[in-house]
């Protein structure tokens, strides 16, 4: 089948076998190796991206489902050389230790975000559930994505960047 994507703003036209995962199209096609494959059985969370400005696990959809659609991947956040917010407050949270699961981890906590402009440590902790570490124990986790919400808030001056669904999945 030919699809054509929108993967970090790039527009791609490709012909895939219609059981060709996402997960294995971003990787191997694109070459977005952030996207980590961990289980294929969309337990654990590694592989999550935004379809739509929406988290997948990319494990769990076909590339052809994306065809006409926005996918956003790790690769996708940092802007003009400057990580994300959520990427930087991981960064200075120490909220990651072997790192693989860490992908997967922002992409869900930009979503979180964007339902939870305010998390507290509970809302944290059930927001990021299906997203497994098998490192750090969470805490610098939950620490680190209280600190891109905060950072992310309204007003929080020219370098914050407000996170929604509509502007997650938008390539700009």
């Amino acid at each position: 089948m030919r699809i054509t994507v929108t993967v970090d703003g790039v527009s791609y036209t490709d012909d895939v076998e219609p059981r060709l995962l996402l997960v294995h199209y971003l990787r191997e096609r694109l070459g977005k190796t952030g996207t980590v494959i961990g289980c294929d059985t969309s337990n654990c969370g590694a592989c999550t991206v935004h379809l739509d400005g929406h988290s997948v696990k990319s494990c769990s959809v076909f590339a052809v489902q994306a065809d006409r659609r926005d996918v956003t991947t790790i690769e996708g956040l940092a802007r003009d050389g400057q990580l994300h917010p959520v990427q930087k407050a991981f960064h200075e949270n120490h909220a990651l230790q072997c790192g693989f699961c860490t992908p997967g981890m922002i992409m869900q906590s930009l979503d979180l975000i964007a339902d939870h402009p305010d998390p507290d440590e509970e809302t944290v902790r059930k927001g990021l559930e299906g997203n497994l570490c098998r490192c750090t124990g969470y805490q610098n986790i939950v620490k680190a994505v209280r600190a891109a919400a905060h950072e992310m808030r309204p007003g929080a001056g020219p370098e914050a960047e407000q996170v929604t669904h509509s502007h997650v999945g938008g390539g700009e």
